[in-house]
């Protein structure tokens, strides 16, 4: 067998005592022929697994044999229990006598930890849009668990002005186009890389199915069924705990860090009709946990611009694809956090923003009630963007940045720190990173400062 493991591996869904281990076998990423994705032959193939709790794989911890299924795409999702908290392993696969890279990863801390938490946030990646640079860095900071908060893939047709091409040019819209999709961003290495540094949290936005649409789509069948085939790839190309089932698929989770962070991942687009962004039972399985965490930090991990911005010029002035377009759910969230507060981690507009969340976002002197911190996008293209005439409309709004990057932070039980990573350009490989500012806030100080401003 030619070499499998081209697609790399990965790990995911940290919990105290286990993480999922997952890679794809594919001996020709973007193949033609749909009934061998990735170039493998149409039955199932072993692959055996190995976790360890070190580099040089001297003390294996766990081991076993996975079967690779054809109908999955001949995916690997392995759940590993019985695994210490807090705790850092590494894991391999082999197949034949193939054997894959070694991964990262790292488990939750036990319910009662108050160690710091450290984490990325990583969103838009558009492929012809630039080089993943930004996740080579990140994957070079190594930290507990990296949350994705959509638009991993697009899938549009090829843009117009491509930095790298896709080698298909048309939109994805079935599952065998979907797969090939995936398998060409997983060709990057630096996102390989990623995947391996660190266990990742994922959560999708539009462009893993289509750009824009709202739970149902137009109700057609045949939107149903692309759905459906968008799902099923998006969770063969993800460490996922969960399978699709009946053309939908359970995204919303929590992820608990200790007494110190509730990370509360949703799903923004499958649920959502023409009143609720999150539909009725998530939207309650969010409050309960909002009113009942006994965490120092409760963290919404979600794809789309959480706080008003009201952008000069002809209407429409608020987005109704965003949180302003469902303002009356905001706010029984908001009410739901207290007055502990909530801190909002974003992505979906493609520049880096950070400001305060308010108790009334049309009073600037109303009640300080969080911080929202949005991932500018690691390649995908900015609009064009009046920051200053949005960052006065909008005294809430204290930062903006145009440039491609990450979020990168330490959540403690003193305090949290949101870095934002940027790198100058995405357009050519080998960009620096720097950190272009820093915020800090304290538990019982909702309103985060600008560490690097000091």
């Amino acid at each position: 067998m030619a070499n499998p493991f081209t697609l790399g591996v990965a790990s995911g869904e940290p919990l105290p005592d286990g993480v999922i281990l997952w890679t794809r076998l594919a001996t020709s990423p973007t193949h033609a022929d749909p009934a061998r994705p990735g170039g493998m032959p149409p039955r199932a193939v072993p692959v055996s697994w190995q976790l360890a709790e070190d580099e040089r794989f001297s003390t294996i911890v766990r081991e076993g044999t996975a079967q690779a299924l054809p109908a999955w795409a001949h995916s690997v999702h392995v759940r590993v229990d019985g695994l210490r908290p807090g705790a850092d392993y590494y894991y391999r696969f082999r197949a034949g006598s193939e054997l894959s890279p070694a991964g990262r990863t790292r488990t939750a801390d036990d319910p009662a930890a108050t160690r710091p938490v450290r984490f990325a946030v990583a969103s838009c990646q558009r492929y012809e849009h630039g080089y993943y640079t930004a996740l080579r860095h990140l994957a070079a900071e190594r930290p507990d668990v990296v949350f994705h908060v959509g638009d991993y893939i697009y899938e549009s047709r090829q843009a117009d002005v491509a930095v790298r091409r896709l080698g298909s040019a048309g939109a994805a819209a079935t599952l065998h186009a979907y797969r090939n999709r995936y398998a060409r961003y997983k060709t990057d290495p630096d996102l390989r890389a990623a995947h391996a540094a660190a266990p990742w949290v994922p959560t999708w936005d539009d462009h893993e199915v289509l750009n824009n649409y709202r739970g149902d789509g137009d109700g057609s069948a045949a939107f149903l069924r692309r759905r459906a085939a968008a799902y099923q790839a998006y969770y063969e190309h993800q460490p996922l705990r969960v399978r699709p089932r009946d053309g939908g698929l359970r995204m919303y989770r929590r992820r608990s860090y200790g007494s110190v962070a509730d990370f509360l991942v949703l799903d923004a687009r499958q649920h959502r009709d023409g009143t609720a962004m999150l539909g009725a039972a998530q939207e309650q399985w969010l409050t309960a946990r909002l009113r009942e965490s006994p965490v120092t930090w409760r963290i919404l991990v979600q794809p789309l611009f959480f706080s008003r911005r009201f952008v000069p010029g002809p209407p429409p002035n608020l987005r109704a694809d965003s949180w302003d377009g469902h303002q009356a759910e905001r706010d029984r969230i908001v009410a739901a956090a207290g007055p502990s507060g909530l801190v909002v981690f974003s992505g979906d507009v493609h520049n880096a923003w950070a400001g305060d969340l308010k108790a009334d976002f049309l009073d600037p002197g109303s009640a300080t009630v969080g911080a929202e911190f949005v991932a500018s996008g690691i390649t995908s293209r900015p609009p064009v963007t009046d920051s200053e005439a949005v960052l006065a409309a909008n005294p809430h709004l204290r930062f903006f940045d145009g440039r491609r990057g990450y979020l990168s932070g330490t959540a403690g039980p003193a305090e949290l720190r949101v870095a934002f990573r940027a790198v100058d350009f995405a357009d050519r490989p080998d960009a620096p990173i720097r950190t272009v500012t820093e915020f800090v806030g304290e538990p019982n100080r909702l309103t985060f400062e600008n560490a690097s401003s000091k």
